[in-house]
């Protein structure tokens, strides 16, 4: 019995120490587990902060790109519009010094073509006139710079004048042309189309083999378009096409373009002047009828300087 007894208790014992063993080691494995909770916790915290800071450290530097960017468009933007001014410099430069050159190409021509006679007064008298022919084409030239100039700052009145003044006093020739022609610029450019077509047209009629009657053919063509006669416009671009002295110039390229694109269905824009518009005068300065006719050149009215526009705060 006692055995029993025994054994009994020493089982009961043995039971009970397993158990509390079991119970701590399993208390173990919790405290463990606990443990390694924290640290995955504490590890994927960590990771997540981390990350967050990356990912503000790279919005900073995606707005700052943004920023970069935007600058240089606003950058590319003035570079572009300070190219295309320099570009409208140097189109004028280039085409001032072509004038020039053939002012002195012609000047070239006068003074080879006289004829020099041995002896007496008649060899004086005709070496005066080279000398004078040789000075007002001067003065001639120098004003017409000055026109141009004035043009080019807006100041339309100021040019008009300087360009009907060489006209008048030169008639012919390609001073003459040139002059013609940026009259009826000036016209445009002031609102006066149909005084500005009169000029043109005159253009072309008294220089019919000059090079500006190509750009007043392209003139012309433009009103067209602009006035919706897209019959009359498609006739002037046919005719520059067909004219030889127009072949080798920029006008024929235009020209063709321009008719390309009315065959096409589209419609053609008249390219912006190179004077400001906010100096355009919007007043009277021919005082010729609108009728279109083109007077002979001789008739050209003789409008003062001080009566060519009227008084208008548009024209300074």
């Amino acid at each position: 019995m006692k055995r029993l007894i025994f054994g009994s208790l020493f089982c009961a014992f043995a039971l009970t120490a397993c158990s509390s063993v079991t119970l701590l080691r399993t208390k173990e494995m919790q405290a463990v587990g606990d443990d390694v909770k924290k640290d995955v916790r504490q590890e994927v915290a960590a990771s997540v902060e981390a990350n967050n800071a990356r990912m503000d450290s790279l919005q900073r530097i995606i707005d700052s790109l943004s920023l970069v960017q935007k600058r240089m468009k606003v950058e590319l933007a003035m570079l572009s519009s300070k190219i295309a001014d320099i570009s409208d410099k140097n189109d004028s430069h280039h085409e001032e010094l072509l004038y020039r050159l053939d002012m002195l190409l012609g000047k070239s021509d006068k003074i080879l073509s006289k004829k020099v006679v041995v002896g007496g007064q008649t060899e004086t008298v005709q070496a005066d006139s080279a000398v004078i022919s040789a000075e007002k084409m001067q003065a001639l030239d120098s004003l017409f710079t000055t026109a141009r100039a004035d043009y080019h700052k807006g100041e339309i009145k100021l040019a008009y004048s300087g360009f009907k003044q060489i006209y008048e006093e030169s008639k012919t020739g390609t001073i003459a042309s040139e002059a013609l022609y940026w009259m009826g610029v000036c016209l445009s450019d002031a609102g006066q189309t149909d005084k500005a077509k009169i000029v043109f047209a005159r253009e072309i009629k008294q220089f019919p083999e000059a090079s500006k009657s190509c750009a007043a053919l392209i003139k012309l063509a433009n009103i067209a378009g602009a006035e919706g006669d897209q019959k009359l416009q498609k006739q002037y671009l046919q005719k520059i096409l067909g004219t030889k002295s127009c072949s080798d110039s920029n006008e024929f390229l235009q020209a063709a373009e321009m008719l390309e694109t009315i065959l096409n269905g589209d419609t053609v824009e008249e390219p912006h002047p190179v004077a400001d518009s906010s100096a355009k005068a919007q007043t009277q300065i021919l005082d010729t009828d609108s009728t279109g006719v083109v007077p002979a050149a001789d008739t050209l009215p003789k409008v003062p300087v001080s009566d060519s526009f009227a008084t208008d705060s548009t024209a300074s």
